[in-house]
């Protein structure tokens, strides 16, 4: 009991924190901010060898608790990813700042001017998992939008997050900034979690990153209002006018690239027309390079593959597994995306401009793509610079969350002694 009100008087003092520095941070000059987030980048940059010493702390902590390959690489760090953090945090910094921005300016005939402008969430709680950069991206993007944020990394990424976290403070001390705009939680203890949950006085959202559990949890037990997906069921359909090359490249990537992020190919939908030259190439090639295909049909009879059973559609493998069938024509592969998909990212191969435009208006996927790899689904390929997260419900944010993503509006009215009589 005591470690419980331990808990519970740590989180609402680190939310008490937040809401104050929120305040300060909504009306915060857009050339300060940018100045945190560059000195928070350098710094990063400086600390790298002491960030990549915790990484390998956590790396050595995550195979003995035997998690797997994918998760593995999600919670790896080298000198290149440091180096993508550290052009994260610089491309952020160096974005228009989407605070005060005029969304919308109109006169009313009683007289009244009427303005819609961006205005900050106030603070944003991020609970993530093995991905010790979110605590970066993050980090840049809430301060960014003015937002304070509260960060709860998983017991796999403490160590990386923390040394991260550390030169996010820095940043925010060297523009004199509030140290408490981006806080992270200093403790693995779950009970954390349960906190956030329910802190509805002093955060305003929460955004998790990481597997169907956790995002289950949140979207199950939050009282505060969530940005999340819960899986990236991520499907490919070569169209019958698909080029062959192309589809090859594309798959490939969408496959292989890295098949822990929730942007990577799940299942793959093939044309029947096409199935026995560019859909058995297609297979080939993705089995050649160390994937295992569990495929359904005709698809089942090229030399290498697997069978598939009922449970292989509408399954986030994040894995080095990809899913296979032949369907009869595009709307077959877009009954069968609405059907198991998870409104995340969905692409199509052609060069049927009709039927890519038949895609692109019968499905309602967050993203979907044309000619071009699934592993796209990230802010950061979408100008963003970073992203705090997808977001697959419909209301409010949609797709990569970036700074722009992370405010709302207010009305601001002005008139001239203006009655309504």
């Amino acid at each position: 009991m005591k470690d419980q009100l331990d808990i519970s008087a740590l989180m609402a003092d680190i939310g008490a924190r937040a809401r104050a520095a929120a305040f300060e941070l909504a009306v915060a000059d857009p050339a300060t901010k940018r100045r945190a987030i560059e000195a928070a980048a350098e710094a990063v940059w400086q600390d790298r060898a002491a960030i990549l010493a915790a990484n390998a702390e956590d790396l050595a902590l995550g195979r003995d608790k035997g998690l797997s390959a994918a998760m593995l690489d999600r919670l790896t760090l080298d000198e290149d990813r440091v180096a993508g953090m550290v052009a994260g945090l610089r491309a952020v910094a160096a974005q228009d700042d989407p605070v005060g921005e005029v969304l919308a300016d109109w006169d009313q005939p009683s007289g009244l001017n009427i303005r819609r402008v961006r205005t900050p969430l106030g603070v944003v709680g991020v609970i993530f998992e093995s991905r010790p950069n979110v605590t970066a991206d993050a980090g840049a993007l809430c301060l960014k939008s003015g937002n304070a944020v509260i960060l709860r990394g998983g017991s796999e990424s403490f160590h990386s997050s923390a040394a991260i976290h550390d030169c996010l403070v820095r940043g925010l001390r060297a523009a004199d900034l509030s140290e408490d705009a981006i806080q992270r939680v200093p403790t693995r203890d779950r009970a954390a979690v349960q906190e956030m949950l329910t802190m509805t006085d002093t955060i305003d959202v929460i955004v998790p990153r990481g597997g169907k559990g956790l995002v289950g949890l949140v979207q199950r037990e939050a009282r505060v209002p969530v940005f999340a997906h819960l899986e990236g069921i991520v499907h490919v359909y070569i169209d019958k006018a698909a080029d062959a090359g192309k589809a090859l490249r594309v798959v490939l990537d969408a496959k292989t690239r890295r098949t822990g992020i929730c942007g990577a190919a799940e299942c793959l939908l093939v044309h029947r027309d096409v199935a026995e030259t560019i859909g058995r190439d297609v297979i080939a090639a993705l089995i050649g390079a160390g994937v295992e295909v569990r495929a359904e049909g005709v698809l089942s009879g090229i030399a290498g593959t697997v069978p598939a059973g009922p449970e292989d559609w509408g399954r986030e493998y994040l894995d080095s597994i990809i899913a296979a069938k032949v369907v009869e024509d595009i709307d077959a592969a877009i009954a069968h995306i609405r059907r198991y998909g998870s409104d995340h990212t969905d692409c199509i191969l052609t060069e049927d401009a009709a039927a890519a435009r038949r895609f692109f208006a019968r499905l309602d996927s967050a993203i979907l793509m044309h000619n071009a790899s699934t592993q796209f689904a990230d802010g950061g390929e979408f100008g963003m610079g970073a992203e705090i997260g997808i977001a697959t419900g419909k209301m409010h944010a949609r797709g990569p969350v970036g700074a722009a993503q992370l405010t709302s509006f207010k009305y601001l009215v002005v008139g001239d002694g203006t009655t309504r009589g």
